[in-house]
């Protein structure tokens, strides 16, 4: 395939020039299926969204705020009301307001609140929600001595959507250069750089289209997108980097272009498409969890690394062999020189230890290991709430006065019960007994004086009643709320009907439950996989389960590293977050798959050239030090590429994509210096010949037949110096 691509180089450029525009105008064009409430359900908590789907409610109309409290002390109530008569006169002049509720003043005292009905689609209220926003803003001028301000779902919605999409269009311009200019360190050359990200990019633009028309048979969610870009800037450049290097390599040793493309193609193309397909293996097994959010991430992944895949079979030799000797122009003359020059003295070193003393470097290296994983046993998993998102914008304050004010407008249990039409006032009936249940119980927040909030399905087939708990959503308080409503309250209260608890809370402990039960499925088959995978790819069984222990030390450190800096006290000043004293629930099973799919990059390329050294014969000590001394600036270079994408991640406002940034990069940090530097070579000298045993089926003919050589190694300094 490679070489087709570089003897017919315009071919094989315009057919993935249309490929990827005929990918991204076609997913552009069917437009993106979004996940529902069915398709999210997992456990009671799911259980009781789909009856109140099932029960065909009307769309609330979507609800805003006018909150009005006092600056300092204690709130002024004729001022209060005299502002928020101006509020209301104001507001109800303001197009897309439906209705202006009376002001409803606080238990306590301390605010009053004006509700605000908005008309039109409830889905998009935050798109129009800006001209309430304003009016609010010159109410507030003319009452400076208190503080009025606009709080809600779409006011809210509106101030997260505004940061966030500036953290990740920030994310998203800065990758590219950081990416070019750690490239152009590597390369020395700026077409050379320019390259990897053009087909990184590219990947990137197809994979998204083809997610899109993917949604359509597998519903996506909101951060599918967010994850193809992360997956296939890192895969794409590591994929050109490896293919790159080798082609250079090549060239360098005398070969014409479509020569070196070949041999590159034959080597660290095979590597590509064995990381690629570990990768792509991986990620197939989030299908198992059952989960839309998983199953929509695994679609756009392993669409991204398929297509990184490819480009790295086709357009990327044809690129190579047009460019010819003009891939290294133009040249950066520091860097150039810096970039050509040998590090395999260096490396000799740090991997000294590991040859001249095997078993004990081994012992070290992963009992080091190990220890730093040792904190994953303490992991605790919960959704991250309101309270966890970024508190710099004056929606997020004003929330916050909201909820100390009002407490049923904070964290709600959402009790679903479905029963005949005929049976809706006994429903009723025990629902309001549950909500007088929980009078005088800390656990609950005071009820409203309008009575227990129920509200009857059109059909009178499913009744809900929301009841409130006054602490936040991932607390132990709010948690033991809900476990005597689904242990005690609820069983007494509604006896004998079909009812289901849901809500904030139930998503965390449900979520979590079902994260834990998933896991060591999902883990299983994947490791499973990996290992035939593996075995059947170099033919040693040894190798396999070399593999698989090395990626589960990895995985281990990384999870006990995410443990230490967000479940800590230590981290949270230093990198700018907010501790929750958890991991969120979904991200041990996706690091999972995505770092075990990703270190095999590493992996498979490294024994690759340590594999290329054992079959010409070379002892498979002397291999070892060639393999890695020789791959050492391709597999670092890649590294950095993916710490440095990683890391920008890391810097977004919200806790998830913290912890999902941090956790890839330490993971690959880990991964391309402890672990293929001083665990690899270690244990692979130390097994010596017995790491290419398999069995008689599995052995290799014909020219992959070759055995390590018996001849004694060369003396320990000299084989260091010369590596």
């Amino acid at each position: 395939m490679a070489r087709w691509s570089a003897e017919h180089p315009w071919r094989a450029i315009a057919l993935w020039v249309v490929f990827v525009a005929v990918c991204f105008v076609g997913g552009n064009a069917a437009g993106l299926k979004e996940a529902t409430a069915q398709d999210d359900a997992i456990g009671e908590a799911g259980r009781a969204y789909v009856m109140i789907e099932e029960g065909g409610f009307a769309d609330e109309p979507a609800v805003d705020n006018v909150l009005i409290t006092a600056r300092s002390g204690k709130l002024d109530n004729a001022a209060a009301q005299r502002a928020a008569t101006d509020a209301t006169n104001k507001l109800r002049t303001v197009t897309g307001v439906a209705e202006v509720g009376k002001p409803i003043p606080a238990n306590d005292g301390s605010a009053l609140l004006v509700p605000i009905t908005m008309a039109g689609d409830p889905d998009d209220a935050s798109d129009r929600v800006e001209p309430l926003r304003s009016a609010t803003a010159e109410v507030q001028q003319a009452h400076p001595d208190l503080r009025v301000e606009q709080v809600g779902g779409p006011s809210i919605n509106k101030a997260l959507d505004d940061t966030l999409g500036d953290d990740f269009q920030r994310a998203e311009i800065l990758s590219l250069p950081v990416t070019l200019a750690i490239l152009i360190l590597v390369f020395g050359a700026l077409i050379a750089a320019g390259v990897p990200v053009l087909l990184a990019l590219s990947s990137v633009a197809a994979a998204m289209g083809l997610s899109t028309l993917a949604s359509h048979l597998i519903p996506s969610t909101d951060v599918t997108s967010s994850v193809i870009l992360l997956i296939g800037m890192a895969v794409g450049v590591d994929y050109s980097l490896f293919y790159v290097r080798r082609e250079r390599e090549e060239r360098a040793k005398g070969r014409g272009h479509v020569d070196a493309v070949e041999v590159a193609a034959e080597t660290s193309g095979h590597a590509v498409v064995v990381s690629g397909t570990a990768v792509v293996i991986a990620m197939a097994g989030l299908f198992l969890a059952g989960d839309s959010t998983f199953s929509s991430l695994a679609v756009g992944s392993i669409l991204v690394v398929a297509v990184a895949v490819l480009g790295s079979l086709t357009v990327l030799p044809a690129i190579l062999a047009k460019l010819g000797r003009w891939v290294d122009r133009p040249r950066v003359p520091f860097l150039w020189r810096l970039s050509a020059r040998k590090s395999g003295s260096f490396w000799g070193r740090v991997l000294y230890p590991a040859l001249r003393w095997p078993a004990a470097t081994l012992i070290v290296s992963v009992l080091a290991l190990l220890a730093l994983a040792a904190p994953a046993l303490n992991m605790n998993l919960k959704f991250p709430g309101t309270e966890d998102l970024p508190r710099t914008t004056p929606a997020m304050q004003a929330y916050d006065r909201l909820t100390a004010a009002y407490p049923s407008n904070g964290t709600t249990h959402m009790i679903a019960v479905q029963a005949p039409a005929a049976r809706a006032g006994d429903v009723k009936a025990a629902l309001t007994k549950l909500a007088e249940s929980t009078e005088g119980n800390r656990l609950f927040a005071p009820p409203e004086q309008t009575g227990p909030d129920i509200e009857v399905s059109p059909d009178k087939t499913v009744t809900v009643l929301d009841l409130a708990t006054p602490f936040t959503s991932r607390s132990d308080e709010a948690a033991d709320s809900l476990h005597e409503l689904r242990e005690t309250l609820a069983p007494a209260a509604l006896g004998g009907l079909d009812y289901a608890v849901g809500g904030d809370v139930a998503n965390n402990e449900d979520y979590a439950k079902h994260i834990w039960q998933t896991l060591p499925i999902v883990a299983g088959v994947v490791l499973l996989l990996t290992f035939l995978m593996m075995a059947w790819t170099f033919r040693s069984v040894v190798v396999a389960a070399t593999s698989i222990g090395l990626n589960l030390l990895s995985v281990g450190a990384a999870y006990g590293l995410l443990v230490l800096v967000f479940q800590g006290s230590w981290a949270p000043d230093l990198l700018n977050f907010t501790s929750m004293d958890a991991i969120v629930s979904w991200l041990p099973l996706f690091l999972f798959v995505v770092l075990f799919g990703l270190s095999m990059d590493y992996h498979v390329f490294v024994v690759s050239r340590i594999r290329e050294a054992v079959l010409r014969g070379v002892p498979t000590r002397e291999a070892v030090a060639d393999g890695i001394t020789g791959s050492a600036g391709t597999v670092s270079s890649a590294a950095l590429v993916m710490v440095a994408v990683f890391s920008i991640f890391a810097t977004l406002s919200t806790i998830d994509m913290k912890q999902l940034g941090i956790g890839l990069a330490a993971a690959i940090l880990l991964d391309a210096t402890i672990i293929r530097a001083v665990v690899l070579p270690s244990a692979m000298t130390l097994l010596g010949k017995a790491n290419w045993w398999a069995p008689r089926f599995m052995r290799p003919r014909g020219r992959h037949a070759a055995q390590p050589a018996v001849a004694p190694p060369a003396p320990e300094p000299e084989l260091a110096g010369r590596h």
